[in-house]
Formats: C-alpha cells, structure tokens, sequence
C-alpha cells in the first residue's frame, strides 16, 4: 500500500473553516491518498507564530490552499503559501466552493490555477 502524503491546509479561518473541515474529513475515506496533519490556526501563536508554521511545514509533504472569496485578503494564509514556496513545498490551490469566486491569495504565482473539489481531482493533484 502506498504511504499517505501528509497534508498541511492553508484556509482563511475567518470565512472558510467550514470547508477546512470537510477537506480533513476526506483523508478518513479508506482511498484517501493523504492524512491530514496540520491547518492554518485562528488562536494567537506566542512568539514569531511564522516560525513555528515553518517547523509544522517541516513535517507535511502538500500545502493545500483552500481558495474562497475573501482568499486574496486573508494574510496568514499568503504568509504560509510564502513558507511553503520558501521550503519548496509541493502546493496546490483549491476552490473552497463550486459556486462562489474564489480568490487566490496574494503570495499565489500567477501561474498558479484554482483547481476544482472533486475527489478525482484531490487525488490525482496530491499525488
């Protein structure tokens, strides 16, 4: 059996936590080809909280960023999307919602595509 890719999602706390949920609820589906391990937090991190993201990256194989509308003004998920690219972290950005414009967040290459939820989807992109 293949091992399960660990997975760090990147959501906006304040609007998407909902579908932050759903995506960690994914990885309990018997062919889920990831775990998830770790997520963006809303709670105030004590000391430099950017370095202790860095030491959570450490430990996953994908960021997940999970795109919705208010995705281009959500800081702290542009600021992990940076750490992911800094420890050159496989990354991919999701959309939130099938029906809503989903925003990229501001440290997103323009290169980079919001890709659709769908279960084949998630799978083929962690890979």
């Amino acid at each position: 059996m293949a091992t399960k890719k660990r997975v760090f999602i990147s959501f906006d706390f304040d609007h998407d936590e909902g579908t932050k949920i759903m995506l960690a609820g994914q990885a309990k589906k018997p062919d889920s080809p990831f775990d998830f391990k770790d997520a963006s937090v809303k709670d105030y991190l004590t000391g430099d909280w950017k370095e202790k993201v860095k030491r959570r990256m450490d430990n996953i194989d994908v960021v997940i960023v999970l795109c919705g509308e208010h995705t281009d003004k959500a800081s702290g998920v542009a600021a992990e999307l940076t750490i992911a690219q800094e420890k050159d972290k496989k990354y991919f950005l999701l959309a939130a919602y099938p029906d809503k414009t989903c925003k990229k967040p501001t440290s997103a290459k323009p290169s980079d595509k919001i890709n659709e939820w769908t279960w084949p989807n998630l799978k083929r992109l962690i890979g």
